[in-house]
């Protein structure tokens, strides 16, 4: 049955990153903001829903490095793992050099998290300093591409949904993200338990690449409807979300103990390893173009990280 499960999230995973797509795309016309913001933010937010319910989750289930390495690996997974393998396939091209400002806000939220867990614990107010950080990076970040739009007299193509009908096309496919997941990790986390392996690694490998599935899904569909800035900016929000808006508000319910220390010294730095390689690869930003291999190396060294972490 493990295997059924992980069939079944996987097909309604892909279904559902393609109607978030649409739908999103429909909603960045009609509010007249890039595509990369509605990325950053409302598909971000969309294909995070599934670390957020399986963070809370492991939290009220006393996991918490479960919660925590859920985020962690799905940092990872989503620059090594998704970019990689969707590069791969098909050559990110993202000529919008606003995705520095993006980059640095992770890089940042990264640093922080590094610092809040440096004690062990993420507390209530670790939590409510991530939430509000991201309230102010999302309004900051419409506020400028609205204003930017504005004085480049930017035109945009009619939306093609009503906004009724956007809005409810995006909430069908954040539903079908969470059921697909939650199918998706209830399969891999039958096999891995079989294994006899610990919290943290089924947290950062299996769990977190079951949650970052939507992301595979989404940015995949996005390159080949040609919105690359979907593509990158959904990785680069995504990663923001899950920092500030899965933990902060996992936090916020309950206290996050982190048992083992592996997760600092070691986790945490390989993600903004990536994500250093992921802004060099992107190189010059005004052209930048993730080729094939490029992705190639992003996911070798994915690969390389999973070995390490079960040998």
């Amino acid at each position: 049955m493990a295997f059924v499960w992980l069939v079944l999230g996987l097909v309604l995973l892909f279904l559902s990153g393609d109607w978030l797509i649409k739908g999103s795309v429909a909603l960045s016309r009609r509010f007249r903001v890039s595509t990369l913001v509605i990325g950053l933010t409302v598909v971000a937010f969309g294909t995070s829903a599934p670390e957020l319910f399986v963070s809370v989750k492991a939290a009220w289930d006393g996991v918490p490095d479960l919660a925590v390495g859920n985020v962690v690996g799905s940092n990872i997974a989503n620059i090594g793992l998704i970019l990689g393998l969707v590069a791969m396939v098909v050559p990110i091209v993202s000529q919008n050099r606003g995705i520095l400002f993006d980059w640095v806000v992770m890089v940042l939220a990264t640093l922080l998290l590094m610092y809040f867990a440096y004690n062990g614990t993420i507390g209530f107010w670790e939590g409510l300093t991530f939430v509000l950080t991201l309230v102010l990076y999302v309004l900051w970040s419409v506020w400028q591409a609205r204003r930017k739009s504005a004085q480049q007299g930017e035109t945009f193509l009619a939306p093609g949904l009503l906004l009724w009908q956007a809005l409810s096309l995006i909430v069908l496919s954040v539903a079908g993200l969470y059921v697909g997941a939650e199918w998706l990790v209830k399969g891999a986390k039958s096999l891995a338990l079989s294994w006899g392996v610990s919290d943290r690694v089924i947290g950062i490998s299996v769990v977190a690449f079951g949650t970052s599935v939507p992301e595979l899904a989404t940015s995949l569909i996005a390159v080949f409807r040609k919105e690359n800035d979907i593509s990158v900016g959904n990785i680069i929000g995504s990663n923001l979300f899950n920092i500030l808006a899965v933990l902060g508000v996992t936090s916020l319910i309950s206290p996050l103990r982190i048992n083992d220390n592996a997760m600092l010294s070691v986790d945490l730095l390989i993600s903004i390893l990536f994500a250093v390689v992921l802004l060099v690869f992107m190189l010059p930003l005004k052209s930048g173009c993730v080729r094939r291999w490029k992705g190639a190396l992003l996911f070798l060294g994915y690969v390389l990280y999973m070995y390490v972490l079960y040998t």
